[in-house]
């Protein structure tokens, strides 16, 4: 039975969304000697991920640690969106021993976000836009699955190797791993101590912003840090609530995207139109930084230094400037 894909779709007054960065890794057709599912006949998803001694060695030690081979190695079919050992040892676990000192039931509840069961999403399935895909976890929480042209990312990670067929479903490599969402952007900045001050701006703002960064409609927030805050002259959190709650409301809503959901692998250079109303310009380097300047910033421009940060109603993207209207 195939999983549906609910597309999600947005306007803006000018274009977020558009083509991926350069550097994302198309899906294209190989020779036979070089195609995967030429070499992966007859293998389940486990086989594949067990007999792939170059990227898969740490999802390997995951998927054991978790007990998933046999759920793996089931009727499925299901879409894989497997995490290379870069993307592992990036995320902090350096080894297997690192992968085997977390807890079974946590492996599997992040593995399992990774694992759409139900369908086998090759690359040609995948249609253009984002779209939520429901995993295997025990949440169900979604994954966005972005296509542009042949380029597809999931959540924040690009696809490096895609199509690696398996008689149970297809296995797609990623350059990052997935966690699923812990709470609403609000309760997300919240549990953040370098987000401490952004959200007593927002509880200083009133129910109109904690509403609006807690409900239901999807966001993108480029979040300063704390040392941001105090860059733009809130040396305090006590400064911040002695600001104008008109000041904090005005200074907030010029960080929020509404209505969308933009993953870094999806932003390109260019203006965008915030919440509220003001506008910020995206620029996208070569290497895929992404820094952002806004009318009061000047020449200062605001550099993301933590993206895709996954919420239950949007995206957070961590910044080093305030982005003043």
């Amino acid at each position: 039975m195939q999983a549906k894909q609910t597309k999600i779709s947005f306007r803006l007054s000018v274009p977020v969304l558009a083509v991926l960065s350069v550097l994302s890794v198309a899906f294209y057709s190989c020779k036979n000697e070089d195609n995967p599912a030429t070499q992966n006949q007859g293998k389940t998803i486990t086989d594949v991920i067990v007999t792939n001694n170059t990227d898969f060695t740490l999802v390997e030690a995951a998927v054991i640690r978790a007990g998933l081979a046999g759920t793996l190695a089931g009727t499925g079919p299901f879409t894989l969106f497997a995490p290379t050992d870069a993307a592992f040892k990036a995320a902090g676990y350096a080894d297997a021993a690192a992968i085997n000192a977390v807890p079974a039931a946590t492996l599997s509840n992040i593995l399992l976000y990774h694992v759409i069961s139900g369908s086998a999403l090759t690359g040609s399935s995948i249609q253009t836009g984002q779209y939520a895909q429901q995993t295997a976890g025990t949440g169900k929480e979604p994954l966005f699955v972005n296509k542009t042209g042949t380029a597809v990312s999931v959540n924040g990670a690009r696809v490096t190797t895609a199509d690696i067929s398996a008689t149970n479903g297809v296995v797609h490599a990623i350059d990052k791993l997935l966690m699923p969402p812990t709470g609403t952007v609000l309760a997300v900045a919240q549990a953040d101590t370098s987000l401490s001050y952004l959200t007593a701006a927002a509880v200083r703002g009133g129910t109109a912003v904690t509403s609006a960064l807690s409900g239901s409609n999807q966001l993108t927030v480029f979040a300063p840090t704390n040392a941001a805050f105090r860059t733009a002259g809130f040396p305090t959190i006590a400064s911040i609530n002695a600001a104008p709650v008109a000041t904090l409301t005005t200074v907030l809503t010029n960080h929020v995207i509404p209505s969308v959901r933009a993953f870094s692998p999806t932003l390109v250079s260019g203006p965008v139109t915030t919440f509220g109303g003001g506008s910020v310009t995206v620029t996208v380097g070569s290497n895929n930084a992404v820094t952002l300047l806004s009318k009061g910033n000047g020449t200062n421009a605001a550099t993301v230094t933590t993206a895709d940060i996954n919420a239950t109603n949007g995206v957070i993207h961590k910044i080093n400037r305030v982005l003043l209207p």
